[in-house]
């Protein structure tokens, strides 16, 4: 329950941040929910905003709370996006990929002037690796690229469903979530991951947040780079 309270806390603060006449970014996940629920509730009382998802599931939400949509082939600069995160380290460097929505949550974050982390403080650490690094990758590839992430020293799982068949991101693609234990240098990672074919994106996220909103106990804390 304190968990949720601080998710929750989090999101309405990042919601708070948003200005009449936004572009935003629509996060994927249980903390950027209650952000979306949050905007919704603005967009009620008069707030003027359109929003871009991440994900089928948030413009699912996005609608029934009342917020507007919008495509990048619309709007392909927003104003501000409001995203979870699995893991935020002290340089605000980021997991991501979870919820499954780490393509399309990185293309988003590419193009926004300020990203919003929220997060409950559960999710700040001091060096990233400890969540299994989600790595999104096309199922023609997915053997190949296996075994060059066990060559990097970890160890990668397919993501299943609860049938045992293989999770389909929302692109249609597979994810290998993946073991590395702690990661000394991320943006030496990621450009490791970038680098091999057959890997779509990764959930490694580099430089792109301007500031984590963290959920601790009855507060809300702001962490900048």
């Amino acid at each position: 329950m304190a968990n949720e309270q601080e998710k929750e806390a989090a999101g309405r603060a990042a919601a708070k941040l948003v200005r009449d006449g936004d572009i935003v970014g629509l996060g994927t996940g249980s903390t950027a929910y209650f952000a979306v629920v949050a905007l919704g509730e603005r967009v009620k009382a008069g707030l003027k905003i359109i929003g871009i998802p991440t994900s089928i599931q948030t413009a699912d939400l996005a609608r029934a709370v009342g917020i507007p949509l919008t495509t990048l082939d619309e709007h392909p600069e927003i104003d501000i996006t409001i995203d979870g995160a699995d893991e935020v380290d002290p340089k605000l460097n980021l997991i991501k990929g979870g919820g499954g929505a780490l393509l399309r949550e990185k293309v988003v974050a590419s193009v926004t002037k300020k990203m919003v982390v929220v997060a409950d403080s559960g999710k700040v650490v001091a060096t990233l690796g400890k969540f299994p690094l989600p790595v999104e990758v096309i199922s023609f590839a997915r053997t190949v690229v296996e075994k060059k992430i066990v060559a990097l020293g970890a160890t990668p799982k397919l993501r299943t469903k609860s049938d045992g068949t293989p999770y389909l991101t929302n692109n249609g693609n597979q994810i290998l979530d993946c073991s590395f234990g702690a990661i000394a240098d991320p943006p030496a990672l990621a450009r490791e991951l970038n680098g091999m074919p057959g890997v779509v994106e990764h959930g490694l996220f580099i430089g792109l947040a301007k500031v984590a909103l963290v959920g601790r106990g009855d507060r809300v804390e702001e962490l900048r780079s």
